[in-house]
């Protein structure tokens, strides 16, 4: 069953068009990864998805009960309430806010009072905070960071604050999981960890995945399907094994195959 839907999805700034045409159907749980050289449109393809750039042409369309919405033209708060939550390359956390805190925000995506309800401190209001509370705990506890949720969040090591992004990220309860170079930075050992902490939250949280990444060893460790990007054009499709032997793919990255003299 397709949970998201991407027909021929271009954008124009001013007279350059950073992606053209791109097209992705995704089946529910599925991991597909995007790759392609610095500048070939991938992070822009996350950002029409969130809706932080309007495409110039095209639909997104993501499965919402028993049908389709059509996610071009709302809101990034919009989108992210009907399931779409994402990662960015360079960490964005709420760096003078605690880990526990960056977490708990997350949550109040799902809050069941209203304002009324947080002006006067109602009995329900204060149930719900203690449930997003104890939520959030949980999902520091899964990431191995409950021991750090009163630090503050700039203060964290590199690799725990990739870390607590993702777990902001699940915060939201998101179906569709967009993550933008989870692993740049990583040492080869966080690498691995990465890897299998993907695999994983895609099981335990029932998650559709789509990755980007340069790091060749984690997008042909975990995707079941490749797609990539160069200048705003998709250039190749398939699985890894495929991609990795794919002529116009060598040529994108590592320039044209020259014949023995």
């Amino acid at each position: 069953m397709a949970l998201l839907d991407i027909k021929d999805l271009s954008i124009n700034f001013g007279g350059l068009r950073a992606v053209s045409d791109f097209n992705l159907s995704m089946e529910v749980g599925e991991l597909v990864g995007i790759i392609g050289p610095n500048g070939a449109g991938k992070t822009t393809v996350f950002n029409m998805l969130t809706g932080v750039y309007r495409p110039t042409k095209g639909q997104i369309f993501l499965r919402h009960g028993d049908g389709f919405v059509n996610l071009v033209g709302k809101k990034p708060y919009t989108i992210t309430q009907m399931g779409v939550a994402r990662t960015f390359q360079n960490i964005r956390l709420f760096k003078e806010l605690s880990v526990l805190q960056n977490v708990k925000i997350a949550h109040h995506f799902s809050a069941k009072y209203g304002v009324g309800g947080a002006v006067l401190r109602t009995p329900a209001y204060y149930r719900e905070e203690q449930r997003i509370h104890d939520e959030a705990l949980k999902l520091l506890r899964i990431f191995g960071l409950e021991n750090r949720k009163d630090e503050i969040s700039k203060n964290l090591p590199y690799g725990e604050q990739r870390r607590l992004e993702l777990a902001r990220a699940l915060a939201t309860s998101p179906r569709l999981l967009l993550l933008d170079e989870p692993a740049a930075g990583m040492n080869p050992q966080e690498i691995k960890d990465l890897m299998e902490m993907i695999r994983w939250i895609r099981k335990e949280f029932q998650l559709t995945i789509l990755l980007i990444e340069h790091h060749m060893e984690v997008v042909m460790g975990v995707c079941e399907r490749i797609l990539v990007l160069d200048y705003g054009l998709t250039i190749a499709e398939g699985r890894p094994e495929d991609i990795k032997k794919n002529p116009k793919v060598i040529e994108a990255y590592l320039g044209e195959v020259v014949e023995d003299a």
